[in-house]
């Protein structure tokens, strides 16, 4: 069939109703409603729902099935009306979203369906779908208006209904059949439906999936692969989610729930297994430990963003992402609470020796002294790097009475009565307590080496919750068994295991009063799920809407929501008259604009255009034929 066939209505469209109009099966809704008050509801509805499975798995014959459960159903019209006004709420999602394509094909499309006409048709009539494309069961009452039965003539009740149906019918041009259930397959099994779709946004049979001609996870999808009228650019199904390094669930599940494919992994990959995994993924997320390299980037063609589930960016080559056009998004506020609580709690343990306390305890030892035991009131902690962690290690730290001092090579506002440093040696001097919270820019590299261990005072206590790389190992191991570092933390290695399957070593390993937790510092049920919660937000929102809030790479834009209209995405070199060849594009072709919005940096320019919701599809390709584009998307 030609495009052109489409454009004329020459596809007739037969629809499921229950878990595919909607989200979920309605006689299996009813009957909870109906049941609410049963004491035995929770026994009584698996038994209700097992048969709505069997049947719609082809395990039992649809009309057993049906039957049974009219028989167990004991509701009335008020439970009905009920219903009707929560299904409201639980129509499919991309159905939702794809009003547009009803409003246009709603007398081509039929609802074809075992469920019952008083609760179909109140939903479908906000879809222009006529009453009379309706086909599906029918209840019966008595006269106070409960539930007594269904017709048992309508060939919907009975095995093989919608096959007689249809052939009944005798609708002319291309069936195309979408639904969850093993009777829409046996519409194509018969050669009555030219395609059958199953329809997996709400449920996932295998048995008919496997009967499928098409697997759509959406009706997004199904629109797309048929060139149909579209709410979205591109079905979010194919959007390919890949996420390393154990992410938090929540992460997972708002992937998911946005429609996109996930696959995670418990650990990171290395340079070549990333390379090799990237291809076809839209949306990468790490934490620490993936290096997102130039090399890697250059095999990752569909890419569009990249979430670092942390705070630090460094593992990611920001650069290249930005030539890419790939926007790249962190935490940069969800776990500092949970390395500065580590940081101070630490810091307790070292300044009593209560690591070393509790190993001669399990051995046996009762070593109860005072000795080389102190508070960590009125001593003097320096912080280097005075940061989103730092400056909030700032405040509770003189709120439990210490002194504070910091050093940042950043000019930074003192909070409190911390004190900040003119030099890091200065601070090195002072500080009873040092604790680093500086970046992991190479330029950082060795940054607390044998020089600054030599210009602390005689029994500091030393912490590193930064990065492995800023600390050379050898010295720190050197200093505390000379006594000079009287107690130790570390939780960043310049090496760190890719994941817990693989042994640890380091040299900092079975000294006295040392403190060694994996990369832990942000590792809070509190923080991750933090983490897991706004990094996808902000990656979504990209995605759908153009924002760049809080984009560590991209120019940053916060743009109103747009409605009646069509986005264009531009990412281009930062070179001048980029925006005037767009205007000038558009002008062309006639194209009005409705609101513009632009955003550069000292490398890419990123110009958002609303335009009116119709244009010439040519416009497009000489957009993204404009001198110096790096990527040009749409958004519907």
């Amino acid at each position: 069939m030609t495009q052109q066939a489409i454009s004329k209505n020459r596809i007739t469209f037969i629809m499921d109703f229950d878990s595919t109009f909607i989200r979920l099966e309605a006689l299996d809704e009813l009957f909870r409603t109906a049941n609410r008050n049963n004491p035995d509801r929770k026994s009584v509805i698996k038994k209700f729902e097992n048969l709505t499975s069997l049947g719609m798995d082809g395990k039992i014959s649809f009309r057993d099935s049906l039957i049974e459960r009219i028989r167990l159903l004991n509701a009335d019209r008020n439970h009905i009306d009920e219903l009707v006004k929560k299904l409201g709420k639980k129509i499919s999602v991309s159905v939702m979203r794809n009003k547009n394509f009803f409003r246009k094909y709603g007398k081509n499309i039929y609802i074809i369906s075992g469920g019952f006409k008083e609760i179909i048709i109140p939903i479908i009539r906000k879809f222009n779908i006529p009453e009379e494309n309706v086909y599906a069961n029918t209840f019966t009452f008595d006269k106070e208006g409960n539930i007594t039965g269904l017709d048992t003539k309508n060939p919907l009740s009975q095995d093989n209904g919608k096959i007689r149906l249809l052939k009944k019918l005798g609708l002319i041009g291309d069936l195309y059949v979408i639904g969850d259930g093993y009777t829409d397959y046996e519409l194509k099994k018969e050669g009555i439906a030219h395609k059958f779709f199953a329809f997996t946004e709400n449920i996932e049979r295998q048995i008919v999936t496997n009967k499928a001609d098409h697997v759509t996870p959406s009706l997004d999808e199904f629109l797309y692969i048929n060139k149909l009228p579209m709410s979205i650019s591109y079905p979010k199904n194919r959007i390919k989610v890949l996420l390393l390094e154990n992410i938090h669930p929540d992460a997972v599940k708002i992937f998911k729930t946005e429609g996109y494919q996930v696959e995670t992994f418990a650990k990171s990959l290395n340079e070549a297994e990333l390379s090799h995994k990237i291809k076809d993924v839209s949306i990468l997320g790490i934490r620490s430990k993936t290096h997102v390299s130039a090399e890697v980037l250059k095999n990752a063609g569909r890419l569009i963003s990249v979430g670092a589930f942390c705070i630090g960016t460094n593992q990611i080559d920001l650069n290249t992402c930005l030539e890419k056009g790939i926007a790249v998004f962190n935490a940069p506020f969800s776990n500092t609470r949970s390395v500065v609580e580590l940081a101070l709690a630490e810091m307790i343990i070292l300044m009593r020796n209560i690591f070393d306390k509790s190993n001669s305890l399990h051995k046996g030892i009762w070593d109860k002294s005072a000795s080389g035991s102190y508070e960590i009131r009125g001593k003097r902690i320096g912080i280097i790097g005075y940061g989103k962690i730092g400056s909030q290690l700032s405040v509770l730290a003189e709120d439990l009475g210490m002194e504070v001092y910091y050093y940042d090579t950043v000019d930074r506002l003192a909070l409190g009565n911390a004190k900040k440093c003119d030099s890091l040696k200065d601070l090195l001097k002072k500080s009873d307590i040092i604790t680093v919270h500086i970046d992991g820019s190479k330029s950082n590299t060795g940054f607390i080496g044998e020089k600054e261990f030599r210009q602390m005072k005689q029994g500091v206590i030393f912490l590193n919750l930064s990065r492995g790389h800023v600390v050379d190992i050898e010295a720190l191991s050197k200093f505390i068994k000379n006594g000079k570092v009287r107690g130790a933390s570390v939780d960043v290695f310049p090496y760190e295991p890719s994941g817990n399957d693989e042994k640890f070593i380091s040299e900092l390993q079975n000294l006295n009063n040392v403190i060694l937790t994996p990369h832990i510092g942000g590792s809070t049920e509190e923080a991750q799920k933090n983490i897991g919660n706004f990094v996808p937000s902000k990656i979504i929102d990209f995605i759908n809407s153009g924002n760049t809030f809080y984009s560590v790479n991209f120019p940053e834009l916060q743009l109103p929501e747009f409605q009646n209209a069509h986005r264009l995405i531009h990412i281009h070199e930062n070179v001048p008259g980029i925006l005037a060849h767009i205007n000038n594009t558009l002008a062309g072709h006639n194209i009005n604009i409705i609101g513009q919005y632009l955003k550069t940096n000292d490398r890419v320019g990123y110009v958002i255009t609303d335009i009116s919701n119709k244009y010439d599809p040519k416009v497009i390709s000489d957009l993204k034929k404009i001198k110096h584009t790096i990527k040009f998307r749409v958004l519907y």
